[in-house]
């Protein structure tokens, strides 16, 4: 796993203004514009990138195009996460015919299944893959967590190489699996554990000082430091309608968010207009 980069961009999706359809234009563009700023690869249709409002025609669609004009020397991590597991395996399925590098799914929610039901979930979903998976552990969305010993038991399981940690207090490694964060605010915390890297946010705006975290281990502690009140300025809102809003202050196309998020306050992205001053991103 850790060949995909230590800085993987949870994507957003940009929606046309006018009717809420999906810009692919804008969204290649955003793409490339990103990895030209310190991004290694991008995890498309994820919670970031608004998966729950896409259509299933939308979503492969999507993928699709990412692997087709995906920057030279990035990955593309398919997101196919569902709380039904027929669901999960026909899109983990579809991405793998798609060309994506990998697969991020995460643990089924609402239906919060025991432990046995996340085991039998992920191994029908090996069945269905080709590439590797990485897991996302998010209860704080999901309502249901997996321990770290858990962790180890699925990381057994065919394909399974990494896990997407969301829930900071049980950042760790673990046996047979790569460690990612999925906390901005928890990106050095990881590094310094022995983790390759995070699937981040901010790094739509601050990728290059993301990157250096990574690859200057002396600076990393100063860097985050600097850091941490853009990643809580990020935190006004729903992460994609306030990454939304701070793209546009910068003059891409980014669009609004799709109902229910709702497009941010004038106060919200006042604070997200402040942090991008603060960093040196906008007059």
């Amino acid at each position: 796993m850790s060949t995909l980069g230590p800085i993987l961009t949870a994507v957003i999706t940009p929606f046309r203004e006018s009717d809420g359809s999906v810009d692919e234009e804008a969204f290649v563009a955003l793409l490339h514009h990103l990895a030209g700023h310190g991004s290694d690869g991008f995890v498309v249709c994820g919670t970031t990138g608004e998966a729950p409002t896409l259509t299933d025609d939308e979503h492969l669609s999507l993928i699709g195009l990412a692997v087709r004009e995906k920057p030279a020397g990035t990955s593309i991590i398919a997101g196919v996460g569902s709380n039904d597991t027929r669901h999960a395996v026909q899109l983990t399925q579809r991405a793998c015919e798609l060309g994506a590098d990998a697969l991020l799914s995460v643990t089924p929610y609402y239906n919060r299944p025991n432990r046995r039901g996340i085991v039998a979930h992920y191994r029908e979903i090996s069945r269905a893959a080709d590439r590797p998976i990485i897991l996302y552990n998010i209860p704080q969305r999901t309502g249901t967590d997996i321990p770290n010993d858990l962790l180890a038991e699925l990381a057994q399981i065919d394909h399974i190489g990494a896990v997407k940690q969301a829930n900071g207090a049980s950042l760790a490694l673990v046996d047979g699996l790569d460690l990612y964060t999925g906390n901005d605010e928890d990106f050095a915390r990881t590094l310094d554990l022995g983790g390759v890297g995070g699937i981040l946010v901010a790094s739509h705006f601050v990728g290059p000082q993301m990157r250096a975290m990574a690859l200057e281990p002396k600076r990393r502690a100063e860097i985050d430091a600097a850091l941490q009140p853009f990643f809580a300025a990020l935190g006004v809102g729903p992460l994609a309608m306030t990454t939304k809003a701070g793209l546009n202050l910068l003059g891409m196309r980014a669009g609004i968010p799709r109902l229910p998020l709702v497009p941010a306050s004038e106060n919200e992205i006042a604070v997200v207009r402040n942090a991008l001053v603060a960093q040196g991103l906008l007059a």
